[in-house]
């Protein structure tokens, strides 16, 4: 008598116990892989929050609002005022980038 086909024994899967190839890559009874990942998933960084933003260019807005006031009594009323609109500019600058980047 001739012996029967040669079984080779395959490696278990490590979630279920399944016997499985041993060059399987997945378990085709649980689906889980047999080796780990090559690469790992970046991680995804959470973003900042929105209230930053507003919260400085609310402070700017108030900032250039003053500067404006205070340069209607001021003996120089010209640089109080540049630098009043430099800032308000930037705040809308930065709320306009922030809604920008939000979608």
């Amino acid at each position: 008598m001739s012996p029967g086909p040669a079984i080779i024994p395959g490696m278990q899967c490590r979630s279920c116990g399944t016997e499985i190839a041993d060059k399987a890559i997945v378990c085709y009874r649980c689906g889980q892989g047999t080796i780990d990942p090559v690469r790992r998933p970046v991680p995804i960084t959470p973003r900042r929050s929105p209230l930053v933003s507003f919260v400085a260019a609310s402070v700017m807005i108030l900032i250039a609002l003053y500067l404006g006031y205070a340069s209607q009594t001021a003996a120089d009323p010209g640089r109080l005022q540049a630098v009043g609109g430099i800032l308000a500019g930037a705040a809308v600058l930065v709320l306009v980038v922030r809604l920008v980047r939000r979608r």
